[in-house]
């Protein structure tokens, strides 16, 4: 369980300080760095990629809402998960849906800022809450495959 809050903890303090940095205005304009990545502002009030992102306050309101729905069922699989892995990968997700949380009830939006592109094709823009529930979203899906593939060995 110490890891899984470890992992919460780290999750939230690179998030809300990488937001924190490009919210005060370090950068006022779009920063270009290379040919593939840009650093710019970009306000969610939707979900990832901003699918619903047309519902102003009530939208933010409900989707934090759900948000912490999910949290507190996580939390709960983590508190009776034995597997470290696993445990990190539940921290990694909590937290980075706290730190989108965190963003709703502060700003009203989700702030973006880390834009992938190849010429003018563009992964939409994200921040490292999102990376964190995705990294560990993957970790979980990675992990059933493998238990899924040994225990069919097993037969």
């Amino acid at each position: 369980m110490l890891w899984g809050f470890i992992a919460i903890i780290c999750a939230l303090a690179i998030d809300l300080g990488s937001k924190y940095m490009i919210a005060e205005d370090l950068i006022a304009t779009p920063a270009v760095y290379g040919a593939y990545f840009n650093l710019v502002k970009v306000w969610n009030t939707g979900v990832s990629f901003s699918m619903f992102n047309n519902h102003g306050v009530i939208g933010a309101v409900c989707l934090s809402i759900f948000a912490a729905a999910i949290s507190i069922f996580l939390l709960y699989w983590m508190y009776h998960e034995n597997d470290k892995i696993r445990i990190c990968a539940l921290g990694m997700i909590i937290g980075g849906a706290w730190g989108n949380i965190i963003d709703r009830i502060h700003y009203g939006a989700v702030l973006d800022f880390l834009d992938f592109h190849y010429e003018n094709l563009h992964w939409p823009a994200f921040n490292f809450a999102d990376t964190f529930i995705c990294i560990g979203a993957g970790i979980l899906i990675v992990m059933e495959i493998y238990k899924g593939r040994m225990k069919g060995k097993q037969k």
